[in-house]
């Protein structure tokens, strides 16, 4: 796969339909448990070799806690489901793949680079995450730097479209460019012209709330305050009272688990939905519920939010249910997947594990051809001789030369009386680059 250099590059965005897209964020500790047949290493600095040994090895750099340990579940079932589909295909060149999980933290841990230094000593091919843009940005020099691809299925920072990643970086979630656009023209047609912005400070809450911006005024809007809070705060009474005292008519909340001690306070200050508008984006989009985690009910009913990927089927995600009964949102699952798909497919078609050598053959697996959505159906084609395109459960995907996907979906939410989403709409846009 050929890569533009870094600061060459170019993104250029084009909606299809009326809007463009868009996706997310993460953060843990070492807790998930390694898959049958990998083994336990303690931690090392020291980078894998990056050459193939004929038996693919994904990690898996995913949140068991921290501030989006809420995405862990789907993300961890959707890559152990992809693996145990492959495996039960006959696996990649002819043996089983290996999957270890390790998990991510946030930026107030170092479990990230912990985890990742223990992934490199395992000699993995692949890691999928991390699903925090800003705690990918700590170790993807790490990562990249050893030869090794990653690939995220959740990572929607901008920063990313023009890293100096060696071409070793993918992610199956598009890049807030484009959540910025759908989110932004969702609020000005729903009539809202004046708005303000509450987004905690790292690389997705400043670029998502940036484009946001953007897209607002572009439109015609205002954004009458931007407040950028600080996620690790005891308390959030002054950053609502500064949007409160700009008077807007919608409220855009970009943020992850501390939106729930600021539910609170918008509405203690008397900022709620019956009053304002609230939009909630992909890091803080969850069924949040009446119980004693949740919220009362009525808090959240009429509130819309955006998400990226498209509309899960109801039969992946019974499959996805094998895998972890528990599973209760669906965020990010199909990405996680699909990831652990096109990473199996491009080694096979490589014939080879080299990390190198199956980023090359990433565009190739993802786009043209006759198309299939599972190993199993891509790999009969190739076995056939056939040029095949991987189209995901989350969307065609279609990298671009920067690693990021050339066409996307996103679904608009609305949330009801019992502080549960709703999908209402999906839009879908492509991304030249």
């Amino acid at each position: 796969m050929i890569r533009i250099a870094p600061f060459g590059r170019l993104l250029a965005v084009t909606a299809a339909a009326s809007l463009a897209l868009a996706a997310c964020s993460g953060g843990g500790e070492d807790a998930a448990e390694p898959a049958a047949g990998a083994s336990s290493a303690p931690a090392s600095s020291a980078p894998a070799a990056a050459q193939g040994d004929g038996t693919l090895t994904i990690g898996t750099l995913l949140p068991s806690t921290g501030s989006l340990a809420f995405l862990g579940p789907p993300e961890f079932a959707g890559v152990r489901l992809a693996v145990n589909e492959i495996n039960e295909a006959g696996g990649v060149l002819g043996k089983e793949v290996v999957l270890i999980d390790t998990d991510s933290g946030d930026t107030s841990t170092n479990i990230a680079s912990q985890s990742v230094d223990k992934l490199l000593q395992q000699k993995v091919d692949a890691i999928i995450g991390a699903a925090s843009s800003s705690v990918s940005l700590t170790v993807i020099d790490k990562i990249t730097g050893a030869g090794v691809i990653q690939m995220s299925p959740a990572n929607t920072s901008d920063q990313f479209t023009t890293y100096n990643d060696n071409g070793l970086y993918f992610r199956t979630a598009p890049p807030d460019v484009l959540q910025g656009r759908v989110l932004g023209d969702l609020i000005l047609s729903d009539g809202h012209d004046t708005v303000g912005i509450l987004a905690l400070q790292d690389a997705y809450g400043t670029g998502l709330a940036d484009n946001t911006q953007k897209t607002i005024e572009a439109g015609g809007g205002q954004v009458v305050e931007k407040v950028i809070y600080d996620p690790k705060a005891a308390e959030y009474s002054a950053d609502v009272a500064k949007i409160k005292a700009a008077n807007p008519k919608a409220i855009a909340l970009i943020g992850f688990d501390e939106t729930k001690k600021i539910v609170p306070e918008l509405v203690k200050q008397g900022l709620t939905t019956d009053k304002v508008a609230w939009y909630f984006v992909d890091g803080n989009l969850s069924n949040y519920g009446t119980g004693p985690d949740g919220f009362p009910k009525g808090t959240l009913k009429g509130a819309k939010g955006t998400q990226p990927g498209a509309a899960a089927p109801e039969e992946f995600r019974k499959r996805m249910l094998t895998v972890d009964p528990k599973l209760k949102d669906w965020n990010y699952g199909p990405e996680s997947y699909d990831a652990a798909n096109l990473i199996a497919l491009a080694a096979e078609l490589a014939k080879s594990d080299a990390p190198k050598d199956i980023a090359a053959k990433l565009q190739e697996v993802s786009s043209g051809g006759e198309k299939c959505n599972d190993f199993k159906s891509c790999k009969a084609l190739l076995d056939q001789g056939k040029d095949f395109d991987y189209d995901g459960v989350s969307g065609p995907i279609e990298f671009n030369a920067a690693g990021d996907p050339a066409e996307a979906t996103i679904g608009i939410y609305q949330y009801d009386e019992n502080n549960e989403v709703k999908n209402i709409d999906y839009k879908t846009g492509k991304i030249d680059g």
